[in-house]
């Protein structure tokens, strides 16, 4: 074969073969050294966007409605006979107190991700990141808490204190596996409802390029520096915007994002509001920029409180995220608190919403843990 012909062909094969960078932005996580469990996880979350939504319930197994840490319960499943198909936990435990402390809390979270990925669940973790440089926890106090971000990005003053965090979360990190000896693949979002400014690391106490730049280096020091490849890292503010630009304000880049979604509260029927169009015209702004970025979409929090309306999942949940044009793969409603009587999101024996919640369970579209394939085994 003629040499220019030859290399031709070469070049047409490997073009063939080799994924275009539109493709690559789509098809695959933002890190390239992704295990093969996370790659599956991403590949999956992106196989049903469009066609299916999973439902997630945050700490549905740690705790619930009267009750803490009994083995293999939930109050989704007390009322459906599945666990969420997508269990919410938290990293506030893992700073800001002493170390035997957070020991004991990285040994009990380690439980209850192995227990969920064991049964073929997916985990999103959230931070309520307590301050590091003050008191106050992770919301902001006035004439308490420290205006913590600039201090701790690249080359501030804190910047140490924030990389000794993260260095005991990515050493817990590794930990993380299953019985096969797999680390477990996590949806990590990181400094969400950044456009709110109940948190130390919300709107009015840093700038966007603040912001940015600590997510930045918060994703490539795990990723890279860290060698922590089982994270698929999501992008979730609060339900503040209205347009692209207001959406992206405090956004990190396409190279540092794997998921966008928002946080909403607030259209969904808090102190009886509601306002649905707004709700679904929020989520159509995320999917359209989801669209054209290639990335994943979620309703990253929702819910009403105590579930007052008896036909809320449907009439108002089902409705909006079903809205044509979206791709959400999953959505998520907050904890069921195990003391208080009225701070719950998801129904159990007994609560008014139950047989609303039934309908929702059955929609073909809804997905719970139970309907989810092997996701993590060959």
């Amino acid at each position: 074969m003629h040499v220019f012909h030859f290399r031709l062909l070469t070049a047409c094969l490997l073009c063939w073969c080799l994924p275009s960078l539109a493709e690559r932005k789509t098809n695959f996580p933002i890190d390239p050294k992704a295990t093969k469990e996370t790659l599956a996880l991403f590949t999956y979350l992106k196989q049903i966007s469009g066609h299916s939504i999973l439902f997630g319930h945050q700490h549905a197994t740690e705790y619930g409605h009267g009750w803490w840490g009994e083995a293999n319960r939930s109050d989704v499943k007390s009322v459906t006979g599945s666990h969420p198909a997508v269990i919410g936990v938290d990293f506030s435990g893992l700073s800001g107190q002493p170390d035997s402390l957070i020991t004991k809390e990285e040994n009990r979270l380690r439980q209850i991700i192995q227990d969920t990925y064991e049964r073929g669940g997916i985990i999103t973790v959230s931070w309520h990141f307590n301050n590091p440089l003050s008191d106050g926890g992770f919301y902001w106090k006035e004439g308490v808490s420290a205006a913590a971000v600039p201090l701790l990005i690249p080359g501030a003053a804190k910047h140490a204190v924030y990389k000794a965090i993260l260095t005991r979360i990515a050493a817990f990190l590794h930990t993380v596996k299953g019985k096969n000896g797999a680390l477990v693949p996590l949806l990590f979002r990181p400094f969400h409802e950044l456009d709110g400014s109940w948190f130390w690391w919300g709107k009015n106490h840093c700038t966007p390029e603040q912001l940015k730049e600590l997510w930045k280096f918060t994703v490539s020091y795990l990723r890279d520096s860290m060698q922590v490849h089982q994270l698929l890292y999501a992008y979730s503010p609060d339900c503040t915007f209205r347009t692209e630009e207001e959406f992206l304000e405090r956004y990190p880049g396409d190279a540092y994002v794997d998921l966008v979604g928002m946080d909403n509260y607030a259209d969904f029927g808090r102190d009886g509001k509601y306002d649905l169009a707004a709700a679904a015209h929020k989520l159509q702004v995320v999917q359209q920029y989801a669209d054209k970025a290639g990335k994943l979409t979620a309703l990253t929090e929702t819910g009403l409180e105590s579930i007052p309306k008896p036909d809320w999942w449907t009439s108002v949940l089902l409705k909006t995220i079903r809205t044509p044009g979206l791709k959400l793969c999953y959505v998520l409603v907050w904890r069921n608190d195990t003391r208080s009587a009225t701070h719950y999101y998801a129904p159990f024996p007994g609560q008014l919403s139950v047989p609303d919640f039934i309908r929702f369970y059955k929609d073909p579209a809804i997905l719970f843990e139970k309907d989810l394939p092997r996701l993590y085994q060959p």
